[in-house]
Order: structure tokens, then C-alpha cells, then sequence
């Protein structure tokens, strides 16, 4: 039986034009690639934390821990109060009980052989008591032996081969407060050498209890290991009716689930949702160059189906035949990006390990929605892109046999010029209304509008654009310039779309160059308004990791004869009128001192046990002035009474809510500071007051001592961090936007293989050919940087923006002009790397056969 004709057509077109569609088929491996990669990634991860703390609580059949939590803004996992104990003999005493263990955790960071703290770059610094019943114990002893007298600690093998840490080797870990520890054995934790980047330090219960915990007699929960016959449901049952009120218990499975839940919801949710938007941003740029690719070769073909026309095809069936290609295309293509985003997948399964991070070792974890989500997705965007060309062949009449080209007039289009135009004053209008007033959803519907009024505009600006671009080049390139302009200039929307592709990539790049410059000038900023101290003491550190300052640190710089005020700014957490918020633990009047609060009401000088000194924000937010009263619960489950002594205006490093230690003493729990704040005697040189507190700062395990201009400059050093990660990313965009400019070129060659051989054939050299087709990829790509540039710093502001208009700190905005001239230089190579290829075959071509062609 025949196939349709739409299929033979489409069989016969991809048979004769294979080349054609290499860009679009690579664009569309790329994108579905990425997809795949990051999807079957983030199965493997999740089935990888599954495992692992599933091993690593085999032995645990319940947790019996406080009830409550207490969760500030910001944070998913609360902090609960600790347990006494005390209770270990009561539940040892419950039938169907065989062991019970004391969990005590804290957070220590310990120093690595080179002087350096190990970790504290996102990921906990654990520190706890070594749980002598195996069972019961998550870790493992691999090597070595248990602590056994105060000092010696197992640490986990991760840690030490990080730190270059071996047995029997002496060290600090800090507490905060230094301790030098001894190590005697290594630890595994559910059969890896950590639990990804965490680190951890099992000490005897004594040193957990002197050091991780306020006070004797708690722990963060105890472990129960049920006897035999008994199942972790009936267990929990028969634990229940004797423990005390706020005080519950779990299965074991429960807690580890509660484990994996945290990881995922924190960790994976961020990471794979981070990888899917760059995804995306892959697969839009791919659109472009697929909508583009498959519009020239419709342009191309304009005589062949005028003439299938003219032979009685109908309009679906020429439209149908170009669907059918492009379907043809998406789905080879789509099989392809999925095999390569296994392979991805795989890659990163040999090599994460290798920065300790457990990836599993056996086969990847691939679901159903892994395979099919990317391969539909590769399919519809082909498909969506190909739609408007496959209805622009089914137009074509059957009298367009009958001539030779046909004129794009597309970026003259009148039209065109007013629905862009009026596209993007509406974009303007509901951007300003969005960020001016509220709500902010409505800058980023703007945003959005102005993508598409930059689309729509494109071919419209386009002919300006490049005339402008290309003035230099008429001088520089003579001959060659001005004809690489004019092909340029020669098909607007053509033009448009391939610098599209470019243009988004581009614009990502800037957006986040200009919002990590906005971050860095508004710490700046921050630093310099807020904090009026000379030098700032700190152990750098982010998300959960790292131990703080020890409290006792400010006193010792406090009593230097070159110190005028010294005020450390330790965190707590409480509900304050049944609301989770966190405190600043201070000395307030020190505070004042150190920090422009801005305008204070009240005192802060006589907070005393009972007082709290709160933002003008917070004030308002909740009725009060000083004078009032709020009610704070502690994790302690303890509640008091506290009057509004001190109402203060700005909070950007002093936080919400001020209480003293006299007010947080009876409730904490490991006490630290995050920060110390120095201000000299009046006369003490900055290097002077700085090497006295350095000497001082080596005695509490050496934190770093900064001026005022490095603190900012090191409180914004993740910013960077964030950049090399989003630049790598969107590296595969822009390879796709290259793509898409070199198929475009090579293309338009084929289209113009007559013209280029009467070139050649009145004397231009191959030289001057190859310098003609790189120059109009150069002007392209001049058009999609500048392009590009001007949308990424626009939508940076609107994201700067709303960002200070959801936020209590004012952010400011900045656009570094060094990094925005590497953007687009980086754009202006990337279009002269991309007509290296088609410049190199128009070359090669048959001077005679060249002239010849139909």
C-alpha cells in the first residue's frame, strides 16, 4: 500500500536536503538533552538520599523528640526544644524496648591540617556524642576505634580526607568555642563516606553535653531499637502513654522520610528547579532557531510548491508535508536527546562522588515522566516552531511558479511597526505599574510582554540596526563590508530571527550579570549605611553550615586597650505573638554604638530581662509603639511577657527583633555569635587595631577579622559563585543560538549559490567571499548582543525592582560596564565562530556549476 502523499513528499524532501536541518536537529539534541539529564539526575539524588538514610537508620525503630516547632520566615525546618535525658530510664523500662540512646547535636566545624575550616558552604557542620550501640548509631566505624576519654573524636571519612585529617592526628573543632580534639577513628554514614558535603564529629557524650548543649541532661532526641517481634508501629504505641506532655514519638521510617523530605524540599526542589529553568531557556532559543530554520527552507521551496500546486496538491497536503518533516526531525532528534541525557546523567553519576556528593553506584533511576516529558516536549517544540512556515507553504499560490525570487518585505511591514510598538508601551505601562505600585506580579507579566514586543519589532528594527552596525565596516572591509551589509540588510525578518535566538541568550547573561552586580553594590550599600564600626569578625559561612563566633570573643576584644566597643550579634528563635521570628542576642546599647540603627524611639540602654527593641516595619506591621507588650514562646516551650523598650528604623544587619543575653540566657541552647562588630579608640590606626584583634580572634579558632570594605566585599563572594555556575549553563544556550546562525548562513549560501559564483566569477577571491559570509555573522550577532544587552539590563532592573519592593532592605541597582563590554564581545566572537563553517563551504564552491544553478 503507497503512504500518503504528504509522507512521500516529506520522505523525498529529507532524502535530497539532509544538511539543511543539521542546526535544527542538534538544537533540539541539546535542548532535550539538558531536560533529560537534569530530570534523571534528580530521580537518581531522591533514590540516592532514599538509600542512604534508609541504611543509615536500619537500627532505629522510633525517635522520641519534642513535639513543636518553631519555624522562622525563609526556613522549612523548624528548631525544636531539647528532651531530658532523664527519660532514657523511663523508656528502657517499656516493654518491647532493647535499647535506648541519647542523640545530642550540635553544630562543630573543624579545622582541616592546612589551618582552614573544613565545609560551611551551605551544607550542616554536625557535631555530636559517638552512639555506642551500633545499631542505634547512623554512623559506622570504618577505621579506628570509639572515643573513649574526653578529647577524642570519630569524624566522618569524608571529612578528614577534605581536610587531610588522618588517625591520631590533633586538631581544633570549633563549638563555637575551640576545642582541640584528637582523632581515633573514621566514620561512614548509611555506607558512604558522608552524607554529601555534611560534616560530622562524634565526641563522648561528656564533651557533647559540655559543649553542644546550654545545660546537663539534654539532647536533641533519643534513639530506640525495638526487641524482637516487635514492629516500629506497635513500638511508637507502647512508647506514647509515658512520655510527657510536648514530648513525641516517631517510627523510624518516619524520621528517615522526614529526612529525605527535608532534602528534597530544600536541596533537590532548588537544584532541579535551578537546571529546568535553564532547560528552558535552551528550548526557547531553540525554538527560534527551529522557526527559522524551517522558514527559509519553506522560502526556498517556494517554486517547488507552487508547482505541486499547480499539479493539483492541495494546501493541506503541502502544509502536511512540511509537518511531517518537521515531525520526522523532532522525534529522531528528541531519541537522541534523550540517550544523550542519559549519558549526561551517567557522567555526572562518575563524577560527583568524586566531590563527595553520593551519587548511588548502580544503574540511574529512570521513570517513565524522565523519558516522556522530554521527548513531548522536544516534539511540540519542533512542531510549534515549524507550524507558521508549514501554513505559509500551504498559502503559496500556484503562480508563484512563475517567478524568479520573492521579496521579503516582512520588516517594512507597517503593521508589524504599530502592533510592536503598541505591544511594547503596554509592556512598559504594566511593568512601571508593577513595580512602582503593586501588585509585583505585574512586573513580571511586563517582563514578559517585553520579550514579545522585541520578537514582534525584531524585523522592524532590524533594517536600522544593522545599516548603523554595519557603517564601520564599508570602511574597514570596503567592498567586502558593504556587501556583507547589504545581504544583511536583504531579508529583515530573516535576520531577526537568527539574531533572536542570540539575543535571548544574551539578554539571561546580562539579566543575571546586572542582578548579581545589584546584589553585590546593595551588600555594599548595606555594609557601609548600616555598619559603623572599623573591622568585622566573622567565620564565613552560608546556609547551615559553619559553627558562628564563640559569645565569649567580644569580651576579649572588649577589654584591648585599642577597642572602644566590641558587640557580638548572636541569633535566636521565638514565636513572637504566635508567629515564628528570629531575635538578635546583644548587648543593645553596644549595638547602637556599632550600627546606625537610624532613628530610635525609646532606649535601648534598659531592655533588661524582660525588653525588646523592634523595627519601625515590625512596629507597624503589628499595632505596637513603646510602651506595649507582645508575648514570646521559646523553643523551651517557656512563654514570657516582653515590653516594647526601643522601636528603631532600619534592620537591615541587626535583624527585626533585638533582645539582651540576659533575656535569651535561660532559654538557649548552643550558644554563638554570627558576627563582631570593633570600633576603635579614637587615635588607633586601622592596621594597628586590626593585628590586635586578629591576635585575640587566634585565640577562639581563628576567625576572620575584616575591614569594612572586605566584609562587604567577602559577604557578597557567593554572588560570584552563583555567576560562574548561571554563565556555564547558559553556555548551552548560546551554543544553540550559534547553531542556529550557522544553519541560517548556510542556508542562505545555498540560496544565493548562483549569485556567489558571478562574485567569484568577476574577480572576487575566495578570501573575500569567506570574509563576506563571516561579516554579515558578525553583523547578525552585533544586532542580537546590542539587542540582547539593552532586554537583559531592562528586565535586571525590573527584577532589582520587585525585588525591593518585596523586601524590608532597599537594593540597589548597578550595571557594570566591564562585565556587560565581556558579554558582548563574548556575542561578537560567537557570531565569528559561527560563520567560520558556512563562509569556508561558500569558498569551496564551483565557480561554473555555482553560475549554473536554477
Amino acid at each position: 500500500m503507497n503512504a500518503p502523499v504528504p509522507v512521500r513528499l516529506s520522505a523525498s524532501s529529507l532524502r535530497a536536503h539532509k544538511r539543511r536541518f543539521a542546526g535544527t536537529f542538534l538544537a533540539v539534541v541539546l535542548g532535550v538533552a539538558f531536560l533529560t539529564g537534569t530530570l534523571v539526575m534528580g530521580d537518581t539524588l531522591r533514590a540516592s538520599f532514599d538509600t542512604l538514610f534508609g541504611n543509615a537508620a536500619g537500627g532505629t525503630d522510633a525517635v522520641v523528640r519534642s513535639a513543636d516547632a518553631i519555624t522562622t520566615p525563609g526556613e522549612s525546618q523548624g528548631v525544636r526544644q531539647p528532651v531530658g535525658t532523664d527519660l532514657v530510664r523511663t523508656l528502657e523500662r517499656v516493654d518491647g524496648v532493647a535499647a535506648v540512646a541519647p542523640s545530642i547535636q550540635g553544630a562543630g566545624q573543624l579545622v582541616g591540617a592546612n589551618g582552614d575550616p573544613i565545609g560551611g558552604q551551605g551544607p550542616p557542620t554536625l557535631a555530636g556524642n559517638w552512639i555506642t550501640d551500633p545499631e542505634l548509631n547512623p554512623y559506622r566505624l570504618a577505621e579506628g576505634r570509639a572515643p573513649q576519654k574526653s578529647g577524642e573524636v570519630v569524624v566522618n571519612r569524608g571529612t578528614a580526607e577534605k581536610g587531610g585529617l588522618a588517625i591520631g592526628d590533633t586538631t581544633t573543632l570549633r563549638t563555637p568555642d575551640p576545642v582541640e580534639v584528637t582523632v581515633v577513628g573514621l566514620a561512614t554514614f548509611g555506607g558512604e563516606d558522608g552524607m554529601a558535603q555534611v560534616t560530622f564529629t562524634g565526641m563522648t557524650r561528656a564533651d557533647a553535653e559540655k559543649y553542644l548543649t546550654a545545660r546537663p541532661g539534654e539532647a536533641a532526641s533519643i534513639q530506640v531499637r525495638a526487641g524482637p517481634g516487635v514492629g516500629q508501629r506497635e513500638l511508637v504505641d507502647r512508647l506514647t502513654p509515658v512520655l510527657p506532655d510536648g514530648v513525641e514519638a516517631i517510627t523510624g521510617q518516619e524520621s528517615a522520610a522526614e529526612n529525605t523530605d527535608m532534602i528534597s524540599s530544600q536541596f533537590l526542589t532548588l537544584f532541579t528547579t535551578f537546571l529546568l529553568v535553564f532547560s528552558g531557556i535552551a528550548l526557547l532559543v531553540a525554538t527560534f532557531s527551529i522557526h527559522n530554520t524551517f522558514a527559509i527552507v519553506v522560502a526556498q521551496r517556494t517554486r517547488e510548491n507552487a508547482l505541486l500546486r499547480a499539479l493539483g496538491a492541495a494546501r493541506s497536503q503541502v502544509t502536511a508535508a512540511t509537518l511531517v518533516e518537521a515531525a520526522v526531525v523532532a522525534v529522531t532528534a528528541s531519541a537522541a536527546g534523550l540517550a544523550g541525557g542519559i549519558g549526561i546523567a551517567a557522567g555526572l553519576q562518575a563524577l560527583f562522588p568524586a566531590i563527595g556528593f553520593p551519587f548511588p553506584e548502580g544503574t540511574l533511576v529512570i521513570s517513565a515522566l524522565s523519558l516522556l516529558l522530554p521527548l513531548a516536549v522536544g516534539v511540540v517544540v519542533c512542531l510549534g516552531s515549524a507550524l507558521l512556515p508549514a501554513a505559509r507553504a500551504g498559502r503559496t499560490a500556484p503562480l508563484a511558479a512563475l517567478r524568479e525570487t520573492a521579496v521579503d518585505t516582512s520588516g517594512a511591514s507597517r503593521a508589524r511597526a504599530v502592533t510592536g510598538t503598541a505591544l511594547l508601551a503596554l509592556a512598559l505601562a504594566v511593568t512601571l505599574v508593577g513595580v512602582l505600585l503593586s501588585p509585583s506580579w505585574l512586573a513580571g507579566l511586563g517582563a514578559v510582554l517585553t520579550l514579545a514586543a522585541f520578537v514582534v519589532l525584531g524585523p522592524v528594527a532590524s533594517a536600522t540596526a544593522v545599516r548603523v552596525l554595519g557603517v564601520p565596516l564599508d570602511r574597514l572591509r570596503g567592498v567586502t563590508g558593504g556587501l556583507a551589509r547589504r545581504n544583511a540588510l536583504r531579508s529583515p525578518k530573516r535576520t531577526a530571527a537568527t539574531a533572536g535566538a542570540l539575543m535571548i541568550g544574551v539578554a539571561v547573561v546580562s539579566l543575571f550579570t546586572v542582578f548579581g552586580a545589584s546584589l553585590k553594590a546593595t551588600m555594599d550599600q548595606t555594609v557601609s549605611r548600616s555598619f559603623a564600626g572599623d573591622v568585622a569578625v566573622s567565620a564565613p559561612s552560608f546556609g547551615a553550615g559553619g559553627s558562628g563566633l564563640s559569645p565569649r570573643l567580644a569580651g576579649a576584644i572588649q577589654e584591648l586597650p585599642e577597642v572602644d566597643t566590641a558587640v557580638g550579634l548572636g541569633r535566636g528563635v521565638a514565636e513572637v505573638d504566635g508567629q515564628g521570628r528570629a531575635l538578635t542576642v546583644t548587648d543593645p546599647a553596644a549595638l547602637n554604638r556599632t550600627f546606625d540603627l537610624g532613628a530610635v524611639h525609646g532606649s535601648l540602654d534598659d531592655l533588661g530581662s524582660d525588653g525588646i527593641a523592634i523595627t519601625e516595619n515590625e512596629a507597624d506591621e503589628r499595632g505596637l509603639t513603646t510602651g506595649d507588650t507582645t508575648r514570646l514562646t521559646f523553643t523551651d516551650g517557656h512563654s514570657g511577657t516582653f515590653t516594647v523598650r526601643a522601636v528603631y528604623g532600619q534592620s537591615e544587619l541587626a535583624g527585626d527583633y533585638v533582645i539582651t543575653r540576659a533575656a535569651w540566657a535561660p532559654h538557649r541552647t548552643q550558644d554563638s555569635d554570627t558576627l563582631v562588630a570593633v570600633a576603635f579608640e579614637d587615635g588607633v590606626g586601622a592596621d594597628a587595631g586590626k593585628a590586635a584583634v586578629e591576635k585575640v580572634a587566634d585565640r577562639y579558632g581563628n576567625p576572620e577579622v575584616q575591614t569594612r570594605e572586605e566584609y562587604a566585599e567577602s559577604s557578597a563572594g557567593g554572588i560570584d559563585m552563583m555567576l560562574t555556575l548561571v554563565y556555564a549553563l547558559l553556555a548551552l544556550a548560546v551554543l544553540i543560538a550559534l547553531l542556529g546562525i550557522s544553519n541560517t548562513l548556510t542556508l542562505a549560501v545555498h540560496e544565493r549559490t548562483r549569485e556567489l559564483g558571478l562574485l567569484r566569477a568577476v574577480g572576487q577571491t575566495r578570501a573575500q567571499l569567506r570574509a563576506m559570509v563571516r561579516w554579515e555573522s558578525v553583523l547578525v550577532a552585533a544586532f542580537g548582543t546590542v539587542g540582547g544587552l539593552g532586554l537583559g539590563a531592562f528586565l535586571g532592573w525590573v527584577l532589582v525592582a520587585a525585588s525591593d519592593g518585596a523586601s524590608d532592605s532597599a537594593f540597589a541597582f548597578a550595571v557594570p560596564p566591564a562585565q556587560l563590554a565581556v558579554v558582548a564581545l563574548v556575542g561578537l566572537a560567537a557570531g565569528a565562530l559561527a560563520g567560520v563553517r558556512p563562509a569556508r563551504r561558500a569558498s569551496r564552491l564551483d565557480v561554473l556549476r555555482a553560475v549554473a544553478t536554477e
